[in-house]
């Protein structure tokens, strides 16, 4: 689909809410220490290449916050690469997460921040130091407009031997801005992301960490990401292990899917330099900063306060997007992927059972704006033009309770699950690849939405089953206990050796595509087991459409 400047509104600029995650939602910034942890805290310190460090130490974690991995991207580093972080004399206080990225309160998480100094991550470690160095997991937070790295509570995995990363990075605009001549437009938070694994590769022996086992994990945008990460050349040899949970990086748009007014686009995250170019020359066009030169332009808007730039409505959910056809991003990466041009690394990924009922219930019912049955027409004729009635066929009303849940359904079968597929697809060819799907349909909800609707295995429902959110966690039954506690050991056991099985857990077998029915394991509070997750999302049925 090409773009011409000024002829129509960039992809993505319209997109309201795109991506979510359990840690922005509740918008809880986790402590060094909390009831359970054993005996009383006390300070640690830690020596970095930077300088020392003090945390706190229970008498089963230490909890690392607020370390700076970069130097503050600043004035005219603004959208500019990552940069060394001075090192500092004495020892720096890690008992406190740092400051946020910039970002404004969105529907689903009231967190907001104004400063630009904010690239600092956080490490959960077991509170010793055992013989054998430990795995390490490095935690890409979702959303792309919101949230930070101290939002994830990861002492979960730290009681599986784990050594966790989570990390702050640019959003919206901060992370995704592109300029002509802009060394690095549009990637920016991509390159925050590959200079915390840097950092890890530097600095994980000191808590304890093997730097030669890393994986990188993420939900959502965080997931899309690590998709980037897996075909960008700078990230070669910084990870050795992947889990992508309902990542879009092999997901199309189809027009109003994410909401009436969204225009459809062949790929839900990537755009080329020039879209992106499109997208970032309309959302600032407002800011006073145009002039025939672009160097100009440019040192006008890194001169403007952060808070002049957060005024201009959707200019932090337009850039939840990626470019790519650059440094960071040489290849379209959906295509490297079923090229086999990406980093060979073991792969845990999967999806929720019902992704898009979490957006059509924040657009609609959820919100005291009931989706009706014209309303489900009206959006299957937009999506599907002269394939409505086939798709209304397939889906009728009738055999949902309501029409909000038909559509969350069409969606869910064809977007996610059909990208999702599409994604184990690829990467199974070339690399051992581990398929689930989360299908706990009771799994506390963690959004704060006033209306009442049935979100089911909701996106990014599965995130609180792994790191510990305390308002989810205080809800769950014995069952889901048990789950979470699975899912805990499955996900450590994965960054531990590349596989997640082991003694007591659950059998799950590789994804291949030569099988017949390839492996996909049912994640859900009284079953784990194979699902058939072409059957499940109608996927033949889609495979007849373009």
């Amino acid at each position: 689909m090409k773009m011409r400047r000024g002829r129509r509104r960039p992809a993505g600029a319209a997109v309201a809410v795109v991506f979510l995650s359990a840690g922005a939602a509740a918008s809880a910034v986790p402590g060094g220490v909390r009831p359970g942890d054993g005996a009383a805290a006390e300070r640690v310190t830690v020596r970095t290449d930077a300088g020392l460090v003090r945390g706190v130490r229970s008498a089963r974690y230490r909890i690392f916050q607020g370390i700076p991995y970069a130097g503050a991207p600043k004035g005219a580093y603004r959208w500019a690469a990552p940069r060394p972080v001075r090192p500092w004399k004495g020892v720096k206080d890690a008992a406190k997460p740092g400051a946020l990225c910039p970002q404004v309160p969105s529907q689903y998480a009231q967190v907001s921040s104004e400063e630009e100094d904010c690239l600092f991550l956080n490490v959960t470690a077991p509170a010793a130091v055992r013989h054998r160095p430990a795995p390490v997991l490095v935690w890409i937070h979702g959303d792309g407009s919101v949230g930070a790295g101290s939002f994830f509570d990861a002492r979960r995995l730290a009681d599986r031997g784990v050594v966790v990363v989570t990390v702050n990075y640019r959003l919206g605009v901060f992370g995704g801005f592109a300029h002509p001549g802009l060394k690095g437009s549009g990637t920016f938070g991509l390159q925050d992301q590959q200079a915390a694994l840097r950092w890890v590769r530097r600095n994980a022996a000191a808590f304890g960490g093997d730097a030669g086992n890393v994986t990188m994990e993420g939900s959502s945008f965080g997931a899309a990401a690590i998709t980037g990460h897996l075909t960008s050349p700078g990230a070669r040899g910084l990870f050795h292990r992947a889990v992508l949970s309902s990542g879009e990086g092999m997901m199309d748009l189809p027009a109003g899917t994410m909401g009436p007014d969204v225009p459809g686009y062949p790929w839900f995250v990537w755009r080329t330099a020039r879209e992106t170019e499109d997208i970032s020359a309309e959302m600032t066009s407002s800011l006073g900063c145009t002039a025939p030169d672009p160097a100009r332009t440019l040192r006008c808007l890194r001169a403007l306060p952060v808070k002049r730039i957060l005024k201009v409505p959707y200019i932090m959910n337009a850039f939840q997007v990626m470019a790519y056809g650059n440094e960071t991003l040489p290849r379209h990466p959906a295509r490297a992927l079923r090229e086999g041009r990406f980093h060979r690394v073991p792969v845990l990924s999967g999806a929720t059972l019902d992704e898009h009922r979490t957006f059509v219930g924040m657009l609609y019912d959820a919100v005291g704006k009931p989706f009706t049955g014209d309303d489900y027409g009206r959006a299957l004729t937009k999506a599907f033009g002269g394939r409505a009635d086939a798709v209304r066929a397939r889906y009728p009303l009738t055999q949902f309770p309501s029409p909000a849940i038909a559509w969350s359904a069409v969606v869910t079968d064809r977007m996610w699950a059909r990208g999702t597929h599409a994604q184990h697809m690829a990467l199974s060819r070339y690399v051992p690849t581990y398929a689930y799907e989360f299908a706990d349909r009771n799994a506390p909800m963690y959004l704060p939405l006033p209306g009442r609707f049935d979100f089911g295995a909701y996106h990014a429902g599965d995130t609180p089953y792994v790191f510990e959110e305390p308002e989810v966690s205080k809800r769950f039954t014995a069952a889901q206990r048990w789950l979470s506690d699975t899912m805990t050991a499955q996900w450590a056991a994965f960054a531990r050796t590349g596989t997640p099985n082991g003694p007591g857990l659950p059998v799950w077998r590789p994804y291949r595509t030569a099988d017949p029915r390839p492996y996909t394991q049912s994640l859900a509070p009284d079953r784990i087991a194979p699902v058939d997750y072409a059957r499940e999302h109608a996927l033949g049925f889609w495979r007849r459409f373009p």
